[in-house]
């Protein structure tokens, strides 16, 4: 029989980004970053005049960003520990939504910090992505995990009857996304490594089809 699978984002879920991206913006670009002016699209103002970044402008910060301060980053608590007690029971891999030239750049990143797993490029929504590894891995059970409800609802309608855990490690996003578990998409909401590693391995490790884990709360 095959082993499980957690399929896991990145940022904000095994590393900090935001954070880091906020503290550069401040330093090197003249920028602001403060999401509770509301969604990602007009958090990013210039500081001196408070006008909101254009579209293409703010896509291009993020790409600078991850060409050349990826080495910002730091895990997010608690994170590191619990890919390998998850790792003594399932195949762990990573489904991040980068532009794939930077694959080897990302697995290189979390290697550094402890994380050695492979690493899976996406660009737009990441149910489809996460289909075609479900069908290299034939896994036994599988959870995915991710910090936007979007791709929650991808996942859900593609691959339905694998765990879905909404994560949000990062303050500064946390209270500010849509939750998918409050929409549907997902069967629990939980922002911090410590409480999900059990239910995570409740999860890959139950034997019946449908463990009953619905309905946990938001933490």
């Amino acid at each position: 029989m095959t082993r499980p699978l957690l399929i896991t984002d990145c940022d904000e879920v095994l590393l900090y980004m935001v954070s880091h991206f906020r503290d550069w913006l401040a330093e090197d670009e003249g920028v602001s970053f403060d999401m509770s002016r509301g969604d990602f699209s007009s958090a990013m103002r210039r500081t001196d005049s408070g006008a909101v970044l254009e579209q293409a402008e703010m896509w291009s910060l993020l790409n600078k960003f991850f060409d050349g301060q990826m080495d910002r980053q730091t895990p997010v608590d608690h994170a590191v520990e619990a890919i390998r007690a998850i790792g003594e029971h399932a195949d762990v891999v990573v489904l991040t939504n980068l532009m794939d030239f930077r694959q080897d750049a990302r697995r290189r990143q979390l290697a550094a910090h402890g994380i050695d797993v492979r690493v899976y490029t996406n660009q737009g929504p990441k149910g489809p992505a996460l289909k075609a590894i479900l069908d290299e891995y034939a896994p036994s059970r599988a959870v995915f995990i991710d910090d936007l409800a979007q791709h929650h609802g991808s996942v859900a309608e593609f691959a339905p009857d694998i765990g879905r855990l909404h994560l949000c490690a990062e303050p500064l996003l946390a209270p500010h996304i849509a939750c998918a578990h409050a929409a549907g998409h997902a069967h629990a909401r939980i922002d911090d490594w410590k409480t999900a590693t059990p239910w995570l391995l409740d999860w890959l490790t139950k034997t019946d089809a449908n463990p009953n884990l619905e309905g946990t709360a938001p933490s």
